[in-house]
């Protein structure tokens, strides 16, 4: 991880205690170390709904077989699909396959909010934290842990337009990459669900710490901020990933699938339909495959 520069502690107020109080603490995350767009881009959206170490090992091995968006857009979507087993929603794949080959058309990646946005599946969020982690601009980066710092702070919940305005007034000039490091950092290990207020930097400037902590918590419900999902077990969900996990062995029948996965035939051509609209999975004749 590169040096951070004394710098970064200038200023005063909010900025100025979040930061005296991240550099020191920052996380030795792999992905930290590198401004190359693609790779900033691999880790952010596999870092969507996917814990941090979990995302590790993939985020290595997926860039030792795809180490530029040449590289991915060349390849199949299927050897995309399969490096990308074990990380779940593969929607999340097909799109950065998309983005690869559009990025290669493009003769490199945009550097502006409004060319990141028009890439495949580029939301919000992930084009912010490219223009943040790999191009250094003064962009806020928006995700579970600072939304919910946000609305504890504010002492209300936040709308997504709120949320955003909020965050892009506290960044300071020039500093985007190390505040929204950690101010993710704060988030992810202190202002948790079940925050440690104690040991928090900005406790005193929290309006929801100085009401006690009253409930309801000004965090549930705001944008950006994660809510309970759905039972897994039994789910759609659950059924749809271990479709994809018998087709990385290889292509079969619907009834092959309905033995592994041991769930009704109807629910699983139901399921497959849709895994094939997505353009997830393909057939040919009586057999479905990951895509070639």
């Amino acid at each position: 991880m590169p040096a951070i520069e004394s710098h970064a502690f200038a200023g005063d107020g909010l900025a100025g205690e979040v930061l005296a109080w991240g550099v020191p603490r920052l996380r030795d995350l792999p992905w930290r170390s590198h401004r190359d767009p693609w790779v900033i881009l691999v880790a952010e959206v596999m870092l969507q709904q996917t814990r941090v170490d979990r995302v590790i090992p993939k985020w290595r091995a997926f860039l030792d077989r795809f180490p530029d968006p040449a590289a991915c857009a060349a390849a199949p979507l299927g050897d995309v699909l399969r490096s990308w087993h074990g990380l779940g929603y593969p929607r999340r794949a097909r799109y950065l396959h998309e983005t690869a080959a559009r990025v290669v058309e493009l003769g490199g990646f945009p550097d502006t909010l409004e060319g990141l946005l028009a890439l495949p599946g580029v939301g919000a969020y992930t084009a912010r934290a490219v223009l943040a982690f790999a191009f250094e601009r003064d962009a806020a980066v928006v995700d579970t842990n600072t939304a919910r710092i946000l609305a504890r702070v504010n002492g209300d919940r936040l709308s997504p337009t709120k949320a955003q305005r909020l965050a892009d007034s506290l960044v300071p000039s020039g500093e985007a990459w190390i505040w929204n490091q950690v101010f993710m950092d704060l988030g992810a290990q202190i202002c948790r669900p079940s925050p440690q207020c104690d040991v928090c930097p900005i406790s005193l400037r929290c309006t929801w710490h100085r009401s006690g902590n009253a409930d309801p918590d000004p965090a549930a419900g705001s944008a950006g901020v994660s809510q309970r999902q759905a039972r897994f077990e039994g789910s759609d969900r659950q059924v749809r990933g271990q479709i994809m996990n018998r087709l990385v062995r290889g292509a079969c029948n619907e009834a092959d699938l309905v033995e592994s996965v041991r769930c009704d035939a109807e629910r699983v051509h139901r399921l497959v339909e849709a895994l094939v609209s997505e353009r997830l999975i393909t057939r040919s004749g009586p057999c479905v495959m990951l895509p070639e």
